[in-house]
């Protein structure tokens, strides 16, 4: 009598359609729903190994022609901002973090609205609405959580001081992972581009990391020659994802 693995993920792939990063191409997604049935070790391991989530979907890139996306991961322990990362930090010294459970509220939603119709009108996610929201931060079987950065009015560094009712202008949706913590998805205030608030969340979830003895921060993709990933090789030493395992890049 046969036993049958039923803890082993199903996977199946997309049909192909136009490519959102590079012009002429067509992707394909391999992709398999995360359940609380499966193992907290197998979705740990297919995060590490080069897996997105978005809700309770891990995908990866499953293009024929194309190898293009490329996993990558910040070296937390050896990573030193450089000059115009520095200067970055020292701008949002007067932004407070405050880490709560995957909770959406209307205000984190008006936030990632008005980014959206800034940044990705185009997009596939130009379109989502407030219950669309709730359920991108909600619907999760890993430990998710959301960072909130509100404004203060002084210019200290108030680290992780409990600010409740300054004004909102960003956010970044995380997975902790065993080894790290995996960065889902993250917005900000499009008012405030001078900021670069994007760069500034990634450099306080490296030191967020650093702080709880985790060594790498997940980036998601890069795509040599996509102006829209241009950002994340400022983050360095970071490793890429390749056929023979992770390798310093």
């Amino acid at each position: 009598m046969t036993e049958h693995k039923t803890d082993f993920p199903q996977f199946y792939i997309t049909a192909p359609q136009p490519c959102p990063y590079l012009p002429g191409r067509l992707e394909r997604k391999l992709f398999t729903h995360l359940t609380r049935s499966r193992s907290g070790s197998l979705i740990d391991n297919l995060l590490k190994g080069g897996f997105r989530r978005s809700q309770n979907i891990a995908y990866m890139p499953y293009c024929e022609t194309c190898s293009a996306c490329v996993p990558v991961r910040i070296l937390v322990d050896e990573f030193e901002p450089k000059r115009t990362l520095k200067k970055i930090w020292r701008t949002n010294l007067d932004i407070l973090r405050q880490r709560t459970g995957s909770v959406p509220t209307s205000e984190q939603y008006s936030v990632f609205r008005a980014y959206l119709d800034d940044r990705h009108r185009d997009g596939g996610m130009a379109d989502m609405s407030v219950l669309d929201y709730a359920m991108m931060v909600e619907d999760s079987v890993v430990n998710t959580q959301l960072t909130e950065y509100r404004l203060r009015g002084d210019c200290e560094d108030a680290g992780d001081a409990g600010a409740q009712r300054e004004p909102l202008v960003g956010v970044a949706l995380s997975d902790r992972l065993s080894d790290g913590i995996s960065m889902v998805y993250s917005f900000f205030d499009p008012e405030m581009k001078e900021r670069s608030l994007g760069s500034y969340m990634i450099i306080e979830h490296v030191e967020y990391a650093r702080s709880l003895g985790l060594p790498y921060v997940y980036l998601g993709y890069w795509i040599d020659g996509a102006r829209k990933m241009e950002y994340k090789t400022r983050f360095r030493p970071q490793e890429q994802l390749t056929p023979e395992g992770w390798i310093r890049a």
